[in-house]
């Protein structure tokens, strides 16, 4: 049985992640990228489907964790009755191989321990071929995979699995470590876990010192940066939604998807985190990863991509894995890849406009491709779609994905008009106020006094409190303020802010689910704009709360429960957070047209 997701915490090398939980046992690992099979799937089902498990022999033994002050490591401090221990957990930043490492440290008297090694490939179907290399050193092949374990006490074989007890005793220290090979190769050597340890606390912590996050909020905000360039694929710039597939949105539901992929419309908000924090090449890697992503003919732009650009991102249903908690099914790829978002076009040229504020480097093929994209969308924008929330229900006229194409014709005017870049500009102010009248006409609903879902219809949506922070209409217009209030009735509950109505909208699955954290984020965002500024502070507040005890959010939260749900730990959802914190900061959103940071002098000025 799997932890509940608040208790995971993620450790990774800026190329892959795994999810350890309190109990020591590490129960997701994909290798050797985010969107590899797995080769510890426990998380999606049981001990069989793969884990690490070190821990003390004795089930009562208290339990502390934290990360080391800005990095990724993870140090859980066991507590029992003969003494006390810590594991400290890493994963080294990659040079050549990829290696999980767990250092086992005695702090107090004597502490009996258990070792537990499952390693399961192929999301946890395969039992690999295990030999004895040397005195402690195993190795584990099945097809193309090899991990090796170097442990630092005898271990032994038993039930296909890899076992030992022993005793750490106060000032012992005993590294364990798994490393990462394709299978035909030599196997790797053996590296010193102390100095990897110094290596991997250096890395981050010199990482962290580029940033200038300061204030009150400092420490939220940079656990949540630490936390997307964990989720950033260093390799390329991609940014993946979260390590995990697969994790419900509802418990025991079958709203479970695949999230190890790169989604479009995560452009700005991860472009903005990192610029207005000081990390611009960051922000210029994922500024490049998007342009390579949605180059080619622009009726082939899709919402997400692979985190090297791959397009073809094909779902299947995993059948021998019972899914966390008995949900099912879990999917591997996603069918979204294939739906018409008309969002994603706004996304991406707000990105870029945004990185021209911010004086990311210059690219002239980067302006002809948006000149592309802007006359395809000239195009569809009347076409309904799937909308940012990726419905399986059919196409349908969604006002977000409207107001996001005149997002897209209202920044590619700014960008011409702030910097001097040529294009029609007249066709493109004709075409923005051509969307602006049609979506104040049609998705605006006088009776209920807010904008609507769909035109056509009067259920509501989250995405509207978004108007504002996008420069749609300004927070005092009446239309805005009535939209908030009519979200505030309807789709606020317990404090916290549902997508939609699932009972309402047909979106091809069974209603319910939790409330998407993302979505509260952005009523605090509403709440700052429109002046409500000490509701916003609480309820950012309340937010932050939601974290657990090592500061990771999900994408949702289940009410009921009181539970953490949907894939972990989830990008958008600290994505917004920052930005949230950066909007309760300065009472601007960071989206506004002519906001964002430049980069400090010296950096050079973007035409992209």
């Amino acid at each position: 049985m799997p932890s509940r997701i608040e208790d995971y915490a993620l450790v990774g090398d800026c190329e892959t992640a795994a999810l350890i939980g309190r109990d020591g046992s590490v129960d997701w690992l994909c290798w050797p990228r985010f969107d590899s099979d797995a080769c510890f799937a426990a998380l999606l089902g049981s001990r069989d489907n793969g884990r690490w498990l070190l821990r003390p022999m004795q089930d009562a033994a208290r339990v502390s964790r934290r990360y080391r002050p800005g990095t990724l490591i993870l140090e859980t401090r066991f507590e029992t009755e003969e003494g006390a221990a810590s594991v400290i957990d890493f994963m080294p930043v990659r040079r050549d191989h990829s290696h999980l490492v767990r250092i086992v440290r005695g702090e107090r008297g004597r502490v009996a321990m258990r070792f537990e090694l499952v390693l399961r490939f192929d999301y946890g179907s395969i039992v690999p071929w295990v030999t004895r290399l040397e005195a402690r050193t195993l190795r584990a092949i099945a097809g193309p995979d090899m991990v090796l374990l170097r442990s630092a006490v005898d271990v032994r074989g038993e039930d296909f699995m890899t076992v030992a007890e022993f005793t750490v005793g106060s000032g012992e220290t005993l590294p364990f470590t798994l490393t990462y090979a394709p299978s035909h190769l030599p196997p790797p050597a053996a590296f010193d876990a102390a100095s990897a340890l110094e290596h991997t606390e250096t890395f981050w912590t010199e990482w962290c010192r580029k940033g200038r996050v300061t204030g009150p909020l400092s420490e939220t905000v940079n656990r949540s940066l630490i936390t997307l360039k964990a989720l950033t694929y260093a390799s390329t710039g991609g940014t993946v939604a979260a390590a995990t597939t697969s994790l419900p949105e509802h418990l025991g539901g079958e709203r479970n998807w695949d999230y190890r992929f790169c989604w479009l419309r995560d452009a700005t908000l991860t472009l903005l985190a990192f610029m207005n924090a000081g990390y611009y090449e960051e922000a210029e890697a994922w500024r490049e990863w998007l342009l390579r992503a949605v180059a080619g003919s622009p009726d082939q732009v899709q919402a997400m991509y692979g985190i090297g650009g791959e397009r073809r991102l094909m779902e299947w249903i995993v059948p021998w894995l019972p899914g966390y908690e008995g949900a099912k099914p879990v999917r591997i790829g996603n069918e979204a890849h294939t739906q018409l978002q008309l969002d994603v076009y706004g996304e991406v040229v707000d990105a870029l406009h945004h990185a021209r504020i911010g004086r990311l480097g210059a690219t002239r093929s980067g302006w002809e491709l948006q000149q592309a994209l802007l006359a395809h969308l000239e195009t569809i924008w009347r076409e309904p779609d799937q909308s940012i929330w990726e419905v399986r229900s059919g196409r349908q006229p969604f006002t977000y994905s409207k107001i996001m194409a005149w997002v897209a014709f209202d920044r590619a005017v700014k960008s011409a008009e702030c910097f001097q870049l040529e294009g029609p500009i007249d066709r493109w102010r004709a075409l923005r106020a051509q969307i602006h009248e049609d979506v104040c006409r049609n998705g605006f609903d006088r009776d209920i006094g807010s904008f609507v879902q769909s035109y056509g219809t009067r259920n509501l949506d989250a995405t509207l409190l978004l108007i504002p922070a996008l420069g749609f209409l300004p927070a005092e217009d009446p239309r805005v303020r009535g939209t908030i209030a009519a979200i505030e009735r309807t789709l606020l509950v317990d404090g916290l802010v549902l997508r939609y109505d699932t009972g309402k909208t047909e979106d091809g699955l069974p209603p319910g689910e939790g409330a998407f954290l993302a979505c509260s984020f952005w009523l605090v965002d509403a709440y700052a704009l429109t002046g409500r500024v000490e509701e916003a502070r609480r309820m950012f507040e309340r937010l932050v709360g939601l974290a657990n005890d090592v500061g990771l959010l999900s994408e949702e939260y289940d009410l009921r429960e009181q539970r953490l749900v949907g894939n972990f730990p989830q990008a958008f959802s600290h994505l917004a957070l920052v930005n949230s914190a950066l909007c309760l900061s300065r009472r601007q959103s960071p989206r506004a047209p002519g906001a964002g940071e430049p980069a400090p002098a010296g950096d050079r000025a973007g035409r992209s």
